[in-house]
């Protein structure tokens, strides 16, 4: 059975592995090695993972099941406005994927969107990568294009995605 819980500090390190292990998976033929090296550098830092945890306005929620996490999503609370809840990060090991995990940690975003009373979820997802057709399946919209300059010559060409919870 699958459990969902709230990270702590203590779990910086299995969010990093999950990530280094995700990645050059999910984004390979999309963007390049060194591009992916370059961003897991620059957001997946233990220090960066361990200070959005601290971040009363940001959580990372865990998948586990049998002591072992297999996914983890973030999100932001009132970004980018006050009616919004920010999905950072939803990412499962390659293995885990399409077994409904995904749909279960949306579903726990959705609950604290509500919970907070806000009413979209929002997120940028890469427009080449698979998981824009499960953010479509789940009711996701494209609100527009965005490319974004991260640095070093590299660039996030994404779609950003809008759903309305209530």
């Amino acid at each position: 059975m699958i459990t969902l819980r709230l990270a702590t500090l203590e779990d910086a390190s299995r969010i990093q592995k999950i990530a280094e292990d995700t990645w050059p998976i999910s984004y390979e033929g999309i963007i390049s090695p060194n591009q992916i090296r370059y961003m897991l550098d620059l957001m997946y830092s233990k220090t960066k993972i361990e200070t959005a945890i601290k971040d009363q306005n940001q959580a990372f929620w865990l998948a586990d099941k049998d002591g072992e996490t297999l996914g983890f999503c973030s999100i932001e609370f009132g970004n980018p406005s006050s009616e919004y809840l920010r999905i950072h990060k939803l990412y499962l090991l390659p293995e885990t994927q399409g077994l409904g995990i995904g749909k279960l940690l949306i579903d726990k975003i959705t609950h604290e969107g509500l919970s907070h009373e806000l009413s979209f979820l929002h997120l940028n997802v890469n427009k080449h990568n698979k998981a824009f057709h499960f953010y479509q399946k789940l009711g996701f919209e494209v609100e527009r294009e965005e490319v974004i300059d991260i640095g070093n010559d590299y660039i996030m060409d994404d779609f950003v995605m809008v759903k309305a919870i209530r």
